[in-house]
Protein backbone atom coordinates (compact mmCIF):
# COMPACT_ATOMS: atom_id res chain seq x y z
CA UNK A 1 0.00 0.00 0.00
CA UNK A 2 1.05 3.55 -0.65
CA UNK A 3 1.39 5.93 2.24
CA UNK A 4 1.23 9.73 2.57
CA UNK A 5 4.36 11.51 1.40
CA UNK A 6 6.70 12.92 4.03
CA UNK A 7 5.41 16.40 3.26
CA UNK A 8 2.09 15.40 4.84
CA UNK A 9 3.79 14.65 8.15
CA UNK A 10 5.68 17.94 8.01
CA UNK A 11 2.51 20.04 8.27
CA UNK A 12 0.93 20.93 11.66
CA UNK A 13 -1.06 18.22 13.43
CA UNK A 14 -4.24 20.30 13.34
CA UNK A 15 -4.02 20.69 9.58
CA UNK A 16 -3.39 16.97 9.09
CA UNK A 17 -6.47 16.21 11.21
CA UNK A 18 -8.55 18.65 9.15
CA UNK A 19 -7.54 16.92 5.91
CA UNK A 20 -8.25 13.46 7.31
CA UNK A 21 -11.62 14.53 8.71
CA UNK A 22 -12.61 15.79 5.26
CA UNK A 23 -11.44 12.55 3.64
CA UNK A 24 -13.18 10.34 6.22
CA UNK A 25 -16.47 12.20 5.74
CA UNK A 26 -16.09 11.92 1.97
CA UNK A 27 -15.55 8.15 1.98
CA UNK A 28 -18.27 7.63 4.60
CA UNK A 29 -20.82 9.41 2.39
CA UNK A 30 -19.70 8.48 -1.12
CA UNK A 31 -17.46 5.42 -0.85
CA UNK A 32 -14.17 5.15 -2.72
CA UNK A 33 -15.40 4.86 -6.30
CA UNK A 34 -17.56 7.99 -6.12
CA UNK A 35 -15.30 9.95 -3.77
CA UNK A 36 -14.17 13.30 -5.14
CA UNK A 37 -10.68 14.66 -4.63
CA UNK A 38 -12.09 18.11 -5.36
CA UNK A 39 -14.55 17.82 -2.46
CA UNK A 40 -11.84 16.60 -0.10
CA UNK A 41 -9.70 19.58 -1.11
CA UNK A 42 -12.56 22.05 -0.71
CA UNK A 43 -13.68 20.69 2.66
CA UNK A 44 -10.17 20.56 4.10
CA UNK A 45 -9.26 24.09 3.04
CA UNK A 46 -6.15 23.19 1.02
CA UNK A 47 -5.29 23.65 -2.62
CA UNK A 48 -5.38 20.80 -5.10
CA UNK A 49 -1.65 21.21 -5.60
CA UNK A 50 -1.10 20.75 -1.88
CA UNK A 51 -3.21 17.58 -1.92
CA UNK A 52 -0.90 15.98 -4.48
CA UNK A 53 2.11 17.07 -2.45
CA UNK A 54 0.72 14.92 0.37
CA UNK A 55 -0.91 11.99 -1.46
CA UNK A 56 -0.70 10.22 -4.81
CA UNK A 57 -4.49 9.96 -5.19
CA UNK A 58 -7.69 9.20 -3.29
CA UNK A 59 -6.74 5.52 -3.01
CA UNK A 60 -3.60 6.61 -1.19
CA UNK A 61 -5.75 8.59 1.26
CA UNK A 62 -8.05 5.64 1.86
CA UNK A 63 -5.12 3.29 2.49
CA UNK A 64 -3.88 5.68 5.15
CA UNK A 65 -7.35 5.79 6.74
CA UNK A 66 -7.20 1.99 7.11
CA UNK A 67 -3.80 2.39 8.79
CA UNK A 68 -5.30 4.92 11.23
CA UNK A 69 -8.23 2.59 11.95
CA UNK A 70 -5.93 -0.34 12.67
CA UNK A 71 -3.76 1.77 14.99
CA UNK A 72 -6.77 2.96 16.95
CA UNK A 73 -8.21 -0.55 17.14
CA UNK A 74 -4.94 -1.99 18.47
CA UNK A 75 -4.79 0.74 21.12
CA UNK A 76 -8.42 0.16 22.10
CA UNK A 77 -8.07 -3.61 22.47
CA UNK A 78 -4.67 -3.45 24.22
CA UNK A 79 -6.16 -3.58 27.71
CA UNK A 80 -9.42 -5.41 26.92
CA UNK A 81 -9.86 -8.86 28.43
CA UNK A 82 -12.85 -11.27 28.42
CA UNK A 83 -14.77 -11.25 31.73
CA UNK A 84 -14.10 -14.98 32.14
CA UNK A 85 -11.13 -17.01 30.89
CA UNK A 86 -13.34 -20.09 30.59
CA UNK A 87 -15.88 -18.71 28.10
CA UNK A 88 -17.00 -21.18 25.45
CA UNK A 89 -16.45 -20.31 21.80
CA UNK A 90 -19.80 -18.62 21.25
CA UNK A 91 -19.63 -16.59 24.44
CA UNK A 92 -16.11 -15.48 23.50
CA UNK A 93 -17.27 -14.58 19.99
CA UNK A 94 -20.16 -12.62 21.53
CA UNK A 95 -17.66 -10.75 23.74
CA UNK A 96 -15.51 -9.99 20.67
CA UNK A 97 -18.49 -8.63 18.75
CA UNK A 98 -19.75 -6.48 21.62
CA UNK A 99 -16.29 -5.11 22.37
CA UNK A 100 -15.89 -4.40 18.67
CA UNK A 101 -19.19 -2.49 18.75
CA UNK A 102 -17.83 -0.37 21.58
CA UNK A 103 -14.74 0.38 19.53
CA UNK A 104 -16.89 1.32 16.54
CA UNK A 105 -18.84 3.74 18.71
CA UNK A 106 -15.65 5.59 19.74
CA UNK A 107 -15.08 6.84 16.19
CA UNK A 108 -18.14 5.91 14.11
CA UNK A 109 -17.35 8.08 11.08
CA UNK A 110 -13.89 6.53 10.66
CA UNK A 111 -15.38 3.02 10.91
CA UNK A 112 -18.24 3.97 8.60
CA UNK A 113 -15.81 5.26 5.96
CA UNK A 114 -13.83 2.00 5.93
CA UNK A 115 -16.96 -0.17 6.11
CA UNK A 116 -18.63 1.74 3.27
CA UNK A 117 -15.68 0.99 0.98
CA UNK A 118 -14.58 -2.49 2.07
CA UNK A 119 -17.99 -4.03 2.70
CA UNK A 120 -20.35 -1.76 0.74
CA UNK A 121 -18.23 -1.78 -2.41
CA UNK A 122 -17.01 -5.34 -1.93
CA UNK A 123 -13.30 -4.49 -1.84
CA UNK A 124 -12.90 -6.51 1.36
CA UNK A 125 -13.14 -9.62 -0.81
CA UNK A 126 -10.79 -8.35 -3.51
CA UNK A 127 -7.10 -9.00 -4.16
CA UNK A 128 -5.85 -5.66 -2.84
CA UNK A 129 -7.13 -6.26 0.70
CA UNK A 130 -6.56 -10.01 0.70
CA UNK A 131 -4.00 -9.91 3.52
CA UNK A 132 -6.25 -7.64 5.56
CA UNK A 133 -9.06 -10.19 5.30
CA UNK A 134 -6.82 -13.18 5.96
CA UNK A 135 -5.95 -11.82 9.42
CA UNK A 136 -9.63 -11.96 10.33
CA UNK A 137 -10.45 -15.31 8.76
CA UNK A 138 -7.46 -17.02 10.38
CA UNK A 139 -8.71 -15.99 13.83
CA UNK A 140 -12.20 -17.29 13.07
CA UNK A 141 -10.85 -20.55 11.64
CA UNK A 142 -8.79 -21.19 14.77
CA UNK A 143 -11.86 -20.45 16.94
CA UNK A 144 -14.06 -22.93 15.07
CA UNK A 145 -11.42 -25.66 14.97
CA UNK A 146 -10.90 -25.31 18.72
CA UNK A 147 -14.69 -25.33 19.28
CA UNK A 148 -14.96 -28.61 17.37
CA UNK A 149 -12.25 -30.14 19.58
CA UNK A 150 -14.13 -28.99 22.67
CA UNK A 151 -17.41 -30.46 21.41
CA UNK A 152 -19.12 -27.07 21.07
CA UNK A 153 -19.55 -27.25 17.29
CA UNK A 154 -20.82 -30.15 15.21
CA UNK A 155 -17.69 -31.90 13.82
CA UNK A 156 -19.45 -32.37 10.47
CA UNK A 157 -19.50 -28.58 9.96
CA UNK A 158 -17.36 -27.38 7.05
CA UNK A 159 -14.86 -25.07 8.75
CA UNK A 160 -14.29 -22.89 5.68
CA UNK A 161 -18.02 -22.33 5.21
CA UNK A 162 -18.48 -21.71 8.94
CA UNK A 163 -15.81 -19.00 8.75
CA UNK A 164 -17.65 -17.43 5.84
CA UNK A 165 -20.91 -17.44 7.83
CA UNK A 166 -19.31 -15.86 10.89
CA UNK A 167 -17.41 -13.32 8.81
CA UNK A 168 -20.49 -12.31 6.82
CA UNK A 169 -22.61 -12.17 9.97
CA UNK A 170 -20.02 -10.02 11.70
CA UNK A 171 -19.94 -7.54 8.80
CA UNK A 172 -23.74 -7.45 8.61
CA UNK A 173 -24.21 -6.89 12.34
CA UNK A 174 -21.47 -4.25 12.50
CA UNK A 175 -22.90 -2.39 9.50
CA UNK A 176 -26.43 -2.46 10.91
CA UNK A 177 -25.48 -1.22 14.38
CA UNK A 178 -23.08 1.36 12.99
CA UNK A 179 -25.86 2.79 10.84
CA UNK A 180 -28.30 2.82 13.78
CA UNK A 181 -25.68 4.20 16.15
CA UNK A 182 -24.96 7.18 13.93
CA UNK A 183 -28.58 8.25 14.40
CA UNK A 184 -28.03 8.61 18.16
CA UNK A 185 -26.78 11.64 20.06
CA UNK A 186 -24.34 9.46 22.03
CA UNK A 187 -23.31 6.35 20.09
CA UNK A 188 -21.31 4.82 22.94
CA UNK A 189 -24.16 5.20 25.44
CA UNK A 190 -26.62 3.73 22.92
CA UNK A 191 -24.44 0.66 22.30
CA UNK A 192 -24.35 -0.02 26.05
CA UNK A 193 -28.11 0.20 26.54
CA UNK A 194 -29.66 -3.13 27.69
CA UNK A 195 -32.06 -3.17 24.73
CA UNK A 196 -29.19 -2.68 22.26
CA UNK A 197 -27.17 -5.42 23.93
CA UNK A 198 -30.21 -7.72 23.85
CA UNK A 199 -30.67 -7.13 20.13
CA UNK A 200 -27.01 -8.03 19.52
CA UNK A 201 -27.53 -11.22 21.55
CA UNK A 202 -30.57 -12.16 19.48
CA UNK A 203 -28.76 -11.64 16.19
CA UNK A 204 -25.79 -13.68 17.36
CA UNK A 205 -28.11 -16.42 18.60
CA UNK A 206 -29.48 -16.89 15.09
CA UNK A 207 -25.96 -17.64 13.85
CA UNK A 208 -25.06 -19.79 16.84
CA UNK A 209 -28.17 -21.94 16.59
CA UNK A 210 -27.08 -23.19 13.19
CA UNK A 211 -23.61 -24.20 14.37
CA UNK A 212 -23.92 -25.38 17.96
CA UNK A 213 -23.81 -29.14 18.45
CA UNK A 214 -26.75 -29.27 20.86
CA UNK A 215 -29.82 -27.07 20.82
CA UNK A 216 -30.07 -24.22 23.27
CA UNK A 217 -32.89 -21.85 24.03
CA UNK A 218 -32.56 -18.09 23.92
CA UNK A 219 -34.16 -16.56 26.97
CA UNK A 220 -35.05 -12.90 26.82
CA UNK A 221 -34.01 -11.08 29.95
CA UNK A 222 -36.96 -9.49 31.78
Amino acid sequence: MLMPKQTFFNIPTEKRAQIMDAAINEFAEFGLENASTNRIVANSGISKGSFYQYFEDKQDVFDYIITLLNEEKLAFFADKRPPDNNLDTFDYYRWMIKTGMEFNSTNPHLVQAVSRVLVGEGLYYGKKFEKYREQSTQVLQAMIEEAIKRGEVDPSVDVELAVMVMETWNNAISTYFLKEGLKQDDTMAWVRLPETQEKIDKLLYIMEYGLRKTESEFVTNP
